[in-house]
């Protein structure tokens, strides 16, 4: 793969040794969020990483390039954009040399690996999907988080998904599941989905001793979103129960549908979902900062 391009103020940052957290795009585009929560989100996860004086990181596919850093000229462009990119997709998309990429956690992964960047955020991870056993269908997240030594600060998967499956899977990859003040697997707008985790930390320093280790595969950090913006988990599962309903009646497949369902999610509940789902990008870019900072040996 073509090296990414940094965006000056990254490069600099790596090079001093100074901290960055790298963070996907897609759910700063038209196909994470509704238009103006999209750059809430993006503004307010920059200033969560900035106030710990860590440096963001937005990885992204502009013009055909791979890029790790924007400017506002990209940062428009990823608000705009209606095109995401996993890992799989890099080589067709700079070949074609898209407009415009938004990367998903498998095609922010290998670009944060790419730059050096050891810390990285998004707000769910994908995972296996419900009707896996007809289907196949399984996230490329899962296997780029067992193939690149990157920690990853998440709240869980997204609760449409299988997730004790999803969570049965990452064992097999190899990759650790640890639960940041938390003894569950978070389920992305709810706090706990009843899966116990194997592992848990209380602070970003021990979370930074276990990024200090990493072999071969990364390791997962799961942080429940804040309890203030949180959605029950009778409210999720009924309107996921519905939406996966409909999205098989569209004949909705593939990548098409986690936006189809997150769109049929945040009409079920109101907008609650859009309310938690920016709350936990947030505090999960919150919460990555600090552990880079702690793996950069910087106290606070």
């Amino acid at each position: 793969m073509r090296s990414p391009i940094l965006h000056p103020p990254v490069a600099e940052a790596l090079a001093a040794g100074r901290p960055v957290v790298a963070l996907e795009s897609t759910v700063y585009s038209q196909l994470g969020l509704p238009p103006g929560r999209n750059a809430e989100a993006l503004e307010r996860c920059l200033e969560a990483i900035e106030s710990q004086g860590v440096t963001p990181a937005v990885t992204a596919l502009l013009d055909g390039v791979p890029r790790v850093g924007l400017d506002g000229d990209g940062y428009t462009a990823i608000l705009a954009c209606e095109e995401k990119m996993a890992e799989r997709d890099l080589p067709v998309a700079m070949a074609e040399r898209w407009p415009a990429g938004a990367t998903t956690v498998s095609g922010s992964l290998v670009l944060a690996h790419a730059a050096g960047i050891r810390v990285f955020a998004t707000g769910g991870i994908g995972g296996v999907h419900r009707d896996s056993a007809e289907t196949g269908d399984v996230s490329s997240d899962l296997e780029a988080l067992a193939h690149y030594p990157v920690a990853t600060v998440c709240a869980g998967a997204k609760a449409f998904l299988d997730l004790p499956h999803t969570l049965e899977r990452l064992e097999t990859l190899g990759v650790p599941v640890v639960g940041y003040e938390c003894d569950e697997l978070p389920a992305f707008w709810s706090r706990s989905s009843g899966l116990e985790l194997p592992y848990r930390v209380d602070s970003a320093a021990e979370a930074a001793a276990i990024v200090d280790g990493m072999g071969r595969t990364g390791v997962l950090f799961t942080v429940p979103p804040p309890a203030a913006a949180a959605v029950p988990n009778a409210v999720i599962e009924g309107a996921v129960a519905e939406a996966l309903a409909r999205a098989e009646a569209a004949g909705i497949s593939g990548g098409e549908v986690t936006p189809y369902i997150l769109d049929a999610i945040d009409e079920a509940t109101a907008g609650r979902s859009v309310d938690a789902n920016v709350e936990l990008v947030v505090n999960n870019a919150r919460l990555a900062a600090a552990i880079a900072r702690a793996v950069a040996g910087i106290p606070g």
